[in-house]
């Protein structure tokens, strides 16, 4: 019996040992992730801006554990800048992306986000480290349960997952300071500028799908008046409607 006791408990301590390594090598290469993305973002001002994407964004990135967020087969792959896939024809986008993108909202601890593509849900755990609130639409049932399982066992209790088409928005949980979209239109959905507060922020991909798009910021200056920037090109999946 003591022989088996033993035996477990030093099971015990090699799995504890080998979970610690691996949580390190992590650790190691989130930030070199974060390295690299402010490396883009000095190369490239025109997506970031002449201050660089700011420390609390690049913060968010280094905390939040990205290879949670795709599947196993590609979590050696995790950290490096580039999209992966996470079923039904849909990917987890570039980690530079999704930094930029947070940066160009303007998001701050007060403010309540809506994300149009929850995916996997790592975009909303970004934003979860940064606002009071994030209200997140996702059409692909499979997928929508899936981040708001996951999200909720890790912890996110500020982020609400809603599945259904996100074009017409979710007024029920608005209005918003920011709003972002992680799929590709041709057009931006009026619902989403009328829920947007004013001073508020709307980040999406603009353009047809399977080209390239242009990455907007729409800013609402006043009730039925915006100011739009495009700050450069980029390629997303398309934004999936409801066919009801």
């Amino acid at each position: 019996m003591m022989k088996e006791l033993a035996l477990l408990a030093f099971a015990g301590i090699a799995f504890a040992s080998e979970a610690a390594a691996e949580d390190a090598k992590y650790v190691r290469e989130r930030a070199a992730m974060v390295e690299t993305i402010q490396a883009y973002a000095q190369i490239d001002i025109g997506f970031s801006g002449s201050e660089g994407i700011s420390a609390d964004v690049l913060e968010a990135m280094r905390q939040t554990k990205r290879h949670l967020f795709v599947p196993e087969r590609y979590r050696s792959l995790a950290y490096a800048d580039r999209p992966l896939p996470i079923g039904h024809d849909q990917t987890i986008s570039q980690p530079f992306i999704v930094a930029q993108m947070t940066d160009l909202a303007e998001v701050r601890s007060g403010h309540t986000v809506l994300e149009i593509g929850t995916g996997s849900g790592y975009q909303a755990a970004i934003l979860a480290r940064l606002v009071r609130k994030v209200c997140t639409i996702e059409i692909i049932r499979p997928l929508g349960e899936t981040a708001a399982k996951l999200l909720e066992d890790l912890g996110y209790r500020n982020v609400s997952v809603r599945i259904g088409d996100g074009y017409k928005g979710w007024p029920e949980c608005g209005p918003f300071d920011a709003v972002i979209v992680t799929a590709a239109l041709g057009h931006v959905p009026p619902p989403l500028i009328e829920q947007l507060k004013v001073g508020g922020r709307l980040v999406m991909p603009v353009g047809s799908a399977g080209a390239t798009q242009r990455l907007t910021v729409i800013e609402k200056i006043a009730p039925g008046e915006t100011k739009t920037r495009v700050v450069g090109l980029v390629r997303f999946v398309p934004f999936t409607r409801s066919p009801d």
